[in-house]
């Protein structure tokens, strides 16, 4: 009887898709002429797992892929092929092909066979597999020509005393081979009989593909000796005339740089301890599995061993209860409670990744687009350490994705603007995580052109959102750049649009019970700061009483409680109320008339005021009582019945009974939405 393979499958394709992981960071990492041995064999030790693997559970289409991978690594590896960028390029386009090969593996979907077959025929044409004959060369280049983005057509035609002048066309070829994979074709109709040939005339002609993203600047620049010696016409590919893609740029060099942060909250005795697969081999973003150490596996065990010990002790003195026990029996209780929050924080712990997971994909993300912007950019990546838990990091992966590319895309300028703005050449892009409170603080700044606040506001009233005598600070002018469909950009973009989206972005930070601002200086750059709860399973609250209803705010948003003053309280319109606090004036929020329900009063100075901060602003909430404090495991409402406005989920309490958790930055909004009626109502 065989052994069924397939139990193994899903840990082969979760070590696959690390191992492809480590050899695009590698690779990202390794330049043209670069001989680190280290990282070579740290990519070919990855390839050649892959490849083995793939041929032992049955997955050929992959392991014959990998080999030709394989081999052109081992020949780097050797010292038998120098590393160009050609070379490097091909390399990422392979690994693209074998993760889209074994995502439709996973998810018994389809792949692009032709992409596939494309690369690995340029994987051979560098190995020089491909033979020799017009035929062959000729339907290589039919199906690049078919798949290949980015690449020129060159056609090269040598004035008949060329090689007189002492200019070989032979390494002028060389030459451009290590601007990328070429192929080349041979014009012989122009080459006389034998008895008729001079040894030192050039009757030959070619005809060149060259695959490649550089710019055609660095292709002249190879011919310009022999510009007035010979016939040159260079166009790109004819796959990118017919798409109507741009042409390509120079490629710039990526400088990729990850600091290491000592993150002393977030330091544990293993730094890898838990790790995980990445979020992106799972496309829908659920399911998956998480790698836990063994430490944290024995830590769970041991505890669990001392609960049963506590239940059991508690246990015994139910059945046998004695006046007399009530001491030791509330002694155990505190001692059952103590392991219980022990056993919970180290089930959470489990849940905590590392948000390295989410920054891993951006030096290719940098490295690509900034080859097709034409852009120069340094990437900078700091507090990987930082823990969030994985649901969170699963959610928070595609807006932190269009917040970057906004950042290439119209924040970073191109080198020409920057050196004539008396900047750098090259750009910064720098993402930073660390802890706050109970909450991950995530960073995207960028020192580029900033936002114009004043074209932010031309755009906001022609579109009818703000009046021209309307006074707005600068956080609420960049705040207009989250309105659904607001956008200055003078073009539409294929990558992003600064404010497309915007909208969607805030909305899903919104539904991780999070936030987002925008600080930006003119000429300077911008930084967008993305505020999320460590975890959306688990919160400390503050239990609140309106009218016979609980309610839970989550201690991260409160300020401060207060009990109201008469004459701090103003009427400004209609019935809109603020309270002046310390010279500043907050919009208060009747609970009771938000929710529908009869409260023990409705005169605020008879009440309290929970001062709230979300979306930037304050607003006081108008409770009867206050009631404690709680740890409380957060259900979804939307899930399990519908979504209600101000309102981001429910628990249950120690009775039984449901408590609605109160969504802060929801509620703002509310305020503000009241606050815009009033005015019109004026007006």
């Amino acid at each position: 009887m065989g052994i069924d393979l397939s139990q193994f499958h899903e840990t082969f394709l979760e070590e696959s898709f690390e191992g492809l992981d480590v050899m695009e960071s590698s690779l990202l990492n390794l330049d043209a002429g670069d001989s680190d041995s280290e990282t070579v064999n740290t990519i070919f030790r990855s390839a050649h797992s892959i490849k083995g693997g793939s041929a032992t559970f049955g997955f050929d289409n992959v392991a014959t892929f990998t080999h030709v991978l394989e081999t052109l690594l081992d020949e780097v590896r050797s010292g038998d092929r120098d590393v160009t960028q050609g070379i490097v390029n091909a390399l990422l386009e392979s690994v693209d092909c074998v993760r889209s090969m074994l995502e439709a593996q996973r998810d018994s979907g389809d792949y692009d066979e032709a992409q596939v077959k494309s690369v690995q025929n340029r994987l051979e044409a560098i190995l020089g597999n491909a033979e020799s004959n017009n035929e062959v060369t000729e339907a290589v280049v039919v199906v690049e020509e078919k798949n290949s983005s980015n690449g020129w057509l060159i056609d090269f035609k040598p004035h008949l005393n060329m090689i007189q002048t002492g200019n070989d066309p032979v390494r002028i070829i060389r030459e451009l081979e290590s601007l990328g994979v070429i192929g080349v074709k041979a014009n012989l109709e122009k080459l006389p009989d034998l008895d008729v040939m001079n040894a030192e005339d050039c009757y030959l002609s070619w005809e060149i593909e060259l695959y490649s993203d550089v710019g055609e600047s660095a292709i002249r620049e190879i011919f310009e000796w022999v510009e007035d010696e010979c016939d040159l016409v260079i166009k790109p590919l004819q796959t990118e005339v017919a798409t109507g893609e741009e042409k390509p740029v120079d490629t710039p060099a990526v400088k990729i740089e990850i600091k290491p942060e000592v993150d002393v909250l977030n330091k544990t005795d293993e730094p890898v301890a838990n790790k995980a697969t990445p979020t992106r081999t799972k496309a829908t973003g659920e399911g998956g599995s998480i790698r836990v150490g063994i430490d944290k596996v024995d830590e769970l065990i041991n505890l669990v061993g001392e609960l049963v010990i506590t239940q059991s002790m508690l246990g015994e003195m139910g059945q046998n209860f004695e006046p007399s026990n009530i001491e030791k029996m509330m002694d155990g209780l505190s001692q059952l409670e103590r392991h219980t929050r022990e056993l919970q924080e180290s089930v959470m712990r489990i849940r905590m990744l590392p948000i390295s997971f989410a920054f891993n994909r951006f030096p290719r993300l940098v490295h690509d687009l900034s080859s097709k912007l034409g852009k120069k950019i340094e990437l900078k990546l700091s507090g990987e350490s930082t823990e969030l838990d994985k649901t969170v990091m699963e959610k928070i992966g595609d807006p932190l994705v269009h917040l970057v590319r906004n950042s290439l895309d119209h924040g970073l300028e191109t080198p020409d603007i920057r050196k004539a703005a008396g900047k750098p050449e090259t750009g910064v892009l720098h993402l930073n995580a660390y802890h706050k409170g109970g909450n991950i603080i995530i960073e995207i700044t960028d020192d580029g052109a900033g936002l114009d606040k004043e074209k932010i506001r031309a755009k906001a009233i022609s579109n009818g959102l703000i009046s021209e005598s309307e006074v707005l600070t600068d956080e609420k002018i960049y705040d207009l750049i989250f309105q659904p469909g607001f956008s200055t950009a003078e073009a539409v973009s294929d990558l992003s649009g600064r404010g497309v989206g915007m909208d969607v972005v805030r909305r899903n930070i919104r539904e991780l019970g999070g936030a987002v601002d925008i600080v930006s200086a003119e000429g300077k750059g911008s930084t967008i700061t993305i505020r999320l709860p460590l975890t959306l399973a688990i919160m400390d609250g503050q239990l609140v009483r309106v009218g016979k209803e609980t309610y839970i705010i989550p201690i991260v948003s409160i300020i401060e409680s207060l009990q109201a003053k008469k004459e701090n309280i103003n009427k400004i319109i209609d019935h809109a109320e603020v309270y002046k606090l310390r010279d500043e004036y907050i919009n208060i929020v009747r609970l009771y008339e938000t929710f529908d329900l009869v409260p023990d009063s409705t005169s605020v100075n008879n009440g309290l005021l929970v001062m709230v901060e979300g979306e930037g602003s304050k607003i006081g909430l108008f409770v009867d009582e206050l009631l404690g404090q709680q740890q409380v495991v957060i259900k979804s409402l939307e899930t399990n019945y519908r979504r209600i406005e101000g309102v981001s989920g429910a628990t249950i309490l120690g009775d039984g009974t449901v408590a609605m958790i109160l969504d802060v930055p929801g509620l703002v909004v509310i305020s503000r939405a009241k606050t815009n009626v009033n005015e019109d109502k004026v007006a």
